[in-house]
């Protein structure tokens, strides 16, 4: 398959004029004229597949319900939106229940019909019970690294979330840095505990100033120790709910094109309206699409990628660093980068066509258009 005459962000993300050719699900070639006949996408905009590496749950299907149904239900919503790469994200649960989910996972990869599932990311069980937003404290544990390497044995973890403070939690980051991103997550880390993790073995930040202590002129915290790091990585909910967007923008001044990411923090009522729902063992109530614990506590996120690109165009991030933010760097936490993320020759073909109006018009998820034959 050829698709012709489209503007296209290559692997340095500037628009250029060019055909790209598919082959065996693979981008085979991308020129200015490659001969035959093809797809012609005149006035369209070809980018790489959005890639959503923090999510539990989309379009009524969540992690937690170990099942291969409900992962189906995530994986076709997502690509509706544009998203043809995800992290299945785990809460803090007990061992049996992690396990279960990760058995689900594994099973599910090769049966896929929408976005194709990732490794998995596990938030939590090593939180700080300070921090816990709507994580269950009753489940939050230390650091153990025989846990997470029983866990990995059942499928692929890519990103393992730790708060940096608690017990274990160096030694742990130390031991497992080398075969996950360790994230500083539902952290009430100090600036200098921050940096004590930074220097062990953690490289990223999850859904930055979410569960982390404000940043304060005597007492900078965990996020002020991110941010000026010249090597660690960042997500945003950038839902507009979450973060004002002056905050957003702020955090992409200062972690630069590279190291500033989005992800969705999903739960099961993206994409199904208001209601009463379960995240991670506790009921959640959605209202106008904010999604809170009976206290009022926020509960994950009821938005989508694609949303969020769109508020970051809004809130006046360029185009090329709105589209790696979603794509490359994502792609690049999760340990995906060499398979995905770009528009370059040998990558999955896990391609977009934007119109004129930026609006998703086609998807291709390993070279094959996806159709949304079935909902759920």
């Amino acid at each position: 398959m050829i698709l012709k005459n489209a503007t296209v962000y290559d692997a340095s993300f500037c628009p250029q004029r060019l055909d790209v050719q598919i082959l065996d699900g693979r981008i085979a070639a991308l020129a200015p004229q490659i001969p035959g006949d093809g797809v012609n996408l005149a006035g369209c905009t070809i980018v790489p597949g959005f890639v959503d590496i923090h999510i539990h749950g989309c379009g009524g299907g969540d992690v937690a319900d170990a099942d291969g149904q409900s992962l189906q239900k995530m994986s076709r919503y997502l690509a509706r939106q544009g998203v043809t790469s995800f992290c299945p994200t785990t809460m803090t649960l007990p061992r049996a229940q992690l396990e279960a989910q990760l058995r689900a996972v594994e099973a599910y990869k090769h049966s896929c019909t929408g976005a194709r599932p990732l490794s998995v990311r596990l938030e939590g069980p090593y939180l700080s019970v300070e921090k816990k937003g709507a994580q269950a404290g009753a489940y939050i544990r230390p650091a153990d690294v025989e846990e997470f390497h029983a866990l990995r044995a059942i499928t692929a973890i890519s990103i393992i979330d730790v708060a940096p403070e608690t017990e274990n939690a160096l030694v742990f980051a130390a031991s497992v840095c080398g075969e996950a991103t360790v994230s500083a997550a539902h952290t009430a880390a100090t600036f200098e505990q921050m940096q004590a993790g930074l220097y062990a073995g953690f490289s990223h930040g999850t859904h930055l100033f979410n569960a982390m202590p404000p940043i304060k002129n005597r007492d900078p915290g965990a996020v002020t120790a991110l941010l000026l790091s010249q090597s660690a990585t960042a997500e945003m909910i950038c839902d507009g709910f979450h973060n004002h967007p002056a905050v957003v923008r702020m955090a992409y001044q200062m972690l630069g094109a590279d190291r500033f990411l989005v992800v969705s923090d999903a739960m099961r009522a993206a994409g199904t309206g208001d209601g009463t729902f379960v995240l991670g063992g506790q009921k959640v109530y959605v209202r106008n699409g904010q999604a809170r614990l009976a206290d009022g506590t926020i509960a994950a996120s009821t938005t989508n990628l694609y949303q969020e690109f769109r508020n970051l165009l809004r809130w006046g991030i360029p185009l090329c660093d709105a589209l790696k933010a979603c794509t490359v760097n994502p792609a690049r936490v999760s340990g995906a980068d060499a398979e995905i993320g770009t528009v370059e020759v040998g990558k999955r073909a896990d391609l977009l066509a934007l119109d004129a109006d930026l609006c998703v018009r086609h998807v291709w998820i390993g070279g094959k258009e996806f159709t949304d034959t079935e909902k759920g």
